[in-house]
């Protein structure tokens, strides 16, 4: 049964298939307005008989999934059935060499379609090395493609919608005429990440195809209890955007959905924005092969997705319509189970991973970051604070590498961020490779994902540390994951710069240090400077390695004038994972970073003129951590503490102090120490402040003691 058509401004209650470009006037203001359509184009015989096998295949797949499950030989399978139409009229109207393509876990059919083969998709269930899409290491029906544009797929729902975004905001930037396909379930438009893929698409009018497959079920949870769009549907939810073309149809009716996805493509390749299709369509199986659909549906209901089966309407339309016999249809099905038989046999057979594969491909293994040239010279220029040598690497970076995009709330000019980071670098690069984005983190790092799988260079700003939360999603199981993921097929190496720390009256929420929380991600650098100099050799580093890198900036050294350096030039790279000795000695051992390095500092140099002679390490980046520096150090002193301004409990100094307990325990003189903050919130007040950070009599007191120790 045809569904309603809701083009941007009204409904209309026309069958999509036979809309075309006329007048209507039932929409909901009761004015007449133009709707874009095309005719229906007629597919010819081998077409649909194509589209048939393709459903058949992909139907067959399913089922014999599950059947080696039951057997034992796999472990998990997401089936598509009932899906099929709208997903292989997608794959009949993309182009899989230049679309960008971020299907979800049940797009099996879509996959089909643009060229995955039987044969990888069970060395994906049987979790082969071979595996195109992930080399064994992620469950059945996460597709991926390197000969095509499709990125490897995450479990998580709703973060490839703004990955999808990214991509076709490359598209936009490169100039090409291409699209970005996104779908999900309806139940995952609950999730705030698909409003704002929506949002940022429709705001820019950009290439993208929203496909949402509504089953009515996410999970157990029926579409009534997910949605607030009127009549439960998602396209009259969405009625907000202007330029967003949105249509609903009858996702089990193959020419339907075919004329669908043509008309929305012609609508953006047009210009117009983006378009969303909203295909009901029929679970016919359980959500998932670890759920039973029975325990919560209604059997009637079951028996009537049965009869909207879509393999079902499409053969015996064929076959009413004389291109397809019984026999042959037959045939056809018979055919199809020989060749998904004989591709699971030979899968079966491939080699598994091996074990010594299981860790590699967190990070880049290209041997790229050993080629570059490390401080080559030593900066001798004009002294500089370190928001400006930051500002200076963002600009001669820019100039260096073409393909870098700077985005992140409020960096163009003439704010040009909110400390002046970004001054400068739209008016000298234009606003098309400067820009501000939506005050939404989400949306920064998981359209800057889409924009470096696309093979542009994102370098991000996110205005504090303290509100970098909402990205947390994007960072920790699409960003840092998708090399690893996708066995080093695909990789991200998105730069996000962010301002962190405290000590200036910023209270709870500008104080925030985070680099201990993201150190748990694996797949992410993380830099923490402590002045100019090394502040702008590590950003260059960073705009030319292939990993994502966390670049944390602390706001109360962007203009201490001790934290300033005589300014280094263009070429200056800074290593990651290569510590600096900053002040030698040979009592006692002090690790440190960012404003803290300082304070250690200052004490180090106090407790010269008591007769002690105290070696401070700045880390300079966190991830990698240079244990070699630390560890050579502490067997010379036999003292060390760590010091930093995050929390005690679960702060980065632990793994530090941990390392060298492991490490170094025999040339120990005492216990490794830790000085870091309080177990509690950084207040407004200053006096209230100075209790919760470390101060520097703090820190003074704290070394003396280990040193008398």
């Amino acid at each position: 049964m045809a569904k309603k058509n809701t083009s941007g401004n009204g409904s209309i209650d026309k069958p999509v298939s036979t809309l075309s470009n006329k007048e209507v006037s039932n929409n909901d203001n009761g004015k007449s307005e133009k709707v874009l359509s095309i005719q229906q184009k007629h597919l010819t015989k081998e077409e649909l008989l194509k589209a048939l096998r393709l459903m058949l295949l992909a139907r067959g797949i399913d089922t014999k999934s599950m059947n080696l499950l039951r057997q034992g030989k796999t472990f998990f399978h997401i089936a598509g059935a009932g899906h099929e139409a709208i997903q292989v009229a997608v794959g009949f109207s993309v182009d899989a060499n230049k679309d960008w393509l971020y299907p979800y876990y049940r797009d099996l059919a879509v996959a089909l379609s643009v060229g995955l083969t039987p044969e990888e998709f069970f060395l994906q269930c049987f979790a082969k090395a071979a595996d195109p899409s992930t080399g064994g290491r992620q469950l059945p029906c996460h597709w991926g493609l390197r000969r095509i544009n499709l990125p490897t797929q995450s479990s998580p729902t709703g973060t490839q919608f703004l990955n999808a975004v990214g991509s076709a905001l490359a598209i936009v930037k490169v100039g090409e005429r291409n699209i970005a396909y996104v779908s999900s379930g309806e139940g995952t438009t609950s999730q705030g990440e698909f409003h704002e893929a929506v949002n940022w698409a429709s705001r820019e009018k950009l290439p993208v195809l929203f496909v949402i497959e509504n089953n009515k079920y996410a999970i157990s949870v029926p579409v009534q209890l997910q949605t607030g769009g009127k009549k439960h549907s998602i396209a009259e939810m969405m009625s907000g955007y202007a330029d967003l073309h949105r249509l609903r149809i009858d996702g089990t009716n193959f020419q339907e959905s075919y004329d669908a996805v043509q008309e929305s493509i012609k609508y953006i390749k047009d210009g117009k924005g983006p378009a969303l299709i909203e295909a009901d369509v029929v679970r016919l199986l359980s959500h998932s092969s670890s759920d039973d659909q029975k325990k919560y549906r209604d059997p009637k209901e079951l028996e009537e997705d049965l009869r909207n089966c879509p393999i079902e309407k499409l053969s015996k339309k064929l076959i009413a319509d004389g291109f397809l016999t019984k026999e042959e249809y037959e045939t056809m099905k018979l055919d199809v189970h020989t060749e998904i038989d004989n591709a699971a046999d030979r899968a079966i057979k491939e080699k598994d991973p091996t074990p010594e594969s299981a860790a590699r491909f967190v990070f880049d293994e290209s041997g790229l970051k050993e080629k570059l040239e490390y401080e080559k010279s030593i900066p001798s220029g004009k002294p500089v604070v370190m928001v400006d040598a930051i500002n200076h690497a963002l600009h001669e970076e820019m100039e260096f590498n073409k393909n870098i995009f700077v985005f992140g709330e409020d960096v163009a000019d003439s704010k040009g961020g909110v400390f002046t980071a970004t001054k400068g670098l739209s008016t000298k690069y234009g606003f098309d490779r400067v820009f501000n984005s939506p005050l939404a983190e989400a949306s920064i790092i998981g359209v800057a994902t889409g924009m470096a799988l696309s093979g542009l260079k994102p370098v991000v700003e996110v205005q504090f540390g303290d509100y970098i939360w909402p990205a947390f999603m994007q960072f920790k199981d699409e960003l840092t994951t998708i090399r690893y993921r996708s066995n080093n097929h695909w990789s991200a190496p998105v730069v996000t710069r962010v301002a962190v720390g405290g000590y200036i009256r910023g209270g709870l929420y500008h104080s925030q240090n985070i680099e201990s929380i993201f150190s748990h991600l694996p797949g992410i650098l993380i830099a923490y400077p402590s002045n100019a100099a090394d502040a702008k050799g590590l950003l260059k580093t960073a705009c030319r390695l292939n990993d994502p890198v966390l670049f944390c900036e602390h706001k109360g050294l962007y203009r201490q004038s001790f934290a300033m350096s005589a300014s280094p030039d263009k070429d200056y790279l800074v290593p990651f994972g290569k510590a600096k000795v900053v002040k030698e000695g040979s009592d006692l051992t002090v690790i440190s970073y960012g404003a803290s390095l300082w304070d250690s500092v200052f004490a180090a140099r106090r407790l010269e003129d008591e007769g002690y002679s105290v070696e401070v390490i700045d880390l300079r980046t966190i991830i990698p951590l240079d244990e070699e520096t630390i560890f050579n150090s502490v067997k010379k002193t036999n003292k060390a503490i760590v010091v930093h301004e995050d929390t005690l409990t679960g702060g980065f100094g632990a793994e530090v102090a941990a390392r060298i307990a492991d490490n170094c325990f025999q040339f120990l003189d005492g216990p490794v120490k830790r000085i870091a903050a309080k177990d509690a919130f950084v207040p407004y007040s200053p006096i209230l402040e100075n209790v919760i950070l470390p101060n520097r009599e703090q820190i003074f007191q704290g070394i003396k003691e280990l040193l008398e120790f």
